[in-house]
């Protein structure tokens, strides 16, 4: 089977969707079938794996966006040679893909990575929140009817997608992951080498230092608990527009010294900073089902996060983890004031995340994914 991965952005830029497609890549291959990646721009990183197709593209700053109106021509004509096609970002790739595929009779498969409508509220909150959402609305129907499959990675977006979008033809596959790259890491990091002590008790985020991820609230509630606990640490592991802003803010604050930021690391590096944590911390609410939360648990750490959409599908309050009820003032920091005082609870809940990562076996997942491709090609 030729499978063309069609994405707004990929490596060198980390983020779960790029983590997601290149997994999805390599099991397929693995499994002997063809797969081909159809990105923008970054033309001159030498990537290390094959079928890696780069159409000349604008950058977006430091983002990991970069836009073009069109795919090259090489691009064009290699996914008109795709048994199936399956988009990952709705708006560029996938209006693309759309096009490409319709005019070729290949099947269209979406998998809806992301809360467009979160999104829009944090990056444009002057825009009268009815016709922002009424456009984005009539924009994703159109596209997700030109698809033959959109998968949600949980049932919560499942929903989402059916109410907000009224897309009727949507499957749920969860995400999955790698679990035994984050249960025992290649590389061994030390906290000697971060400037952490043995008996620091260290939380760690992975992820965007960004609006959508919630992190100002995130910093102020680790700091409203750091004030009760002289051990509490905090690794801020990525990179994000608000990246400079968040370490502003901590060259100011009385506790500043307990974030230490790491900014962006290689994917493969990032259980070694797991394995470093006691604890993984969200306080993000737009996801859909977060790569970083199933990677945390997989390395064996309890979670602490603010129930919602797609983290609720994943962590179960009291046996995996610790979910404050809403993004509220202290509501956060209670839960990890909780975590970081009761070592039994702490031991119960690292167990619990262990035995539940289990179900997000990433070939378990992507093997059900492949069944849908093999549907609508005999379908088509």
């Amino acid at each position: 089977m030729r499978i063309g991965m069609c994405s707004d952005m990929y490596t060198p830029h980390v983020s779960g969707v790029t983590n997601h497609i290149r997994l999805y890549k390599k099991h397929f291959e693995d499994l002997g079938h063809e797969v081909f990646v159809f990105t923008f721009g970054d033309r001159d990183h030498v990537d290390s794996e094959p079928n890696v197709y780069r159409t000349p593209a604008v950058s977006w700053g430091d983002t990991g966006w970069n836009f073009a109106p069109y795919y090259s021509l090489e691009s064009k004509e290699l996914l008109r040679t795709m048994d199936v096609i399956h988009a990952h970002h709705p708006f560029q790739s996938g209006r693309l893909a759309a096009s490409i595929a319709t005019k070729a009779g290949i099947p269209l498969v979406f998998t809806n990575h992301t809360r467009y409508d979160l999104y829009s509220d944090a990056y444009a909150p002057l825009v009268p929140q009815g016709p922002r959402y009424g456009t984005l609305k009539l924009f994703l129907k159109k596209f997700l009817d030109d698809c033959g499959c959109v998968v949600a990675p949980s049932k919560s977006i499942e929903g989402w997608l059916r109410t907000f979008i009224g897309c009727d033809h949507v499957v749920t596959v969860p995400n999955g992951i790698d679990i035994a790259k984050f249960a025992e890491p290649a590389t061994v990091l030390t906290r000697e080498d971060l400037g952490l002590r043995e008996d620091d008790f260290v939380f760690i985020y992975l992820g965007r230092v960004a609006p959508e991820k919630n992190t100002d609230y995130l910093f102020s509630e680790f700091f409203e608990m750091a004030a009760n606990n002289d051990h509490a640490k905090m690794l801020v592991v990525g990179a994000g527009p608000e990246l400079e802003k968040a370490k502003a803010m901590a060259a100011r604050h009385e506790l500043g010294n307990r974030l230490i930021f790491t900014g962006m690391q290689p994917y493969d590096l990032l259980p070694s900073y797991a394995h470093l944590a006691d604890a993984f911390v969200t306080g993000s609410v737009s996801e859909v089902h977060p790569l970083v939360v199933l990677e945390a648990m997989a390395a064996g750490l309890p979670i602490v996060a603010v129930s919602s959409p797609g983290i609720s599908d994943t962590v179960e309050q009291g046996r995996s983890g610790l979910l404050a009820k809403t993004p509220t003032p202290s509501l956060l920091a209670i839960e990890m004031n909780t975590l970081i005082n009761n070592a039994g609870l702490r031991d119960r809940l690292a167990a619990g995340a262990s035995e539940r990562i289990k179900d997000y076996s990433f070939a378990n997942t992507a093997d059900v994914v492949l069944a849908y491709y093999e549907q609508l090609i005999q379908n088509k």
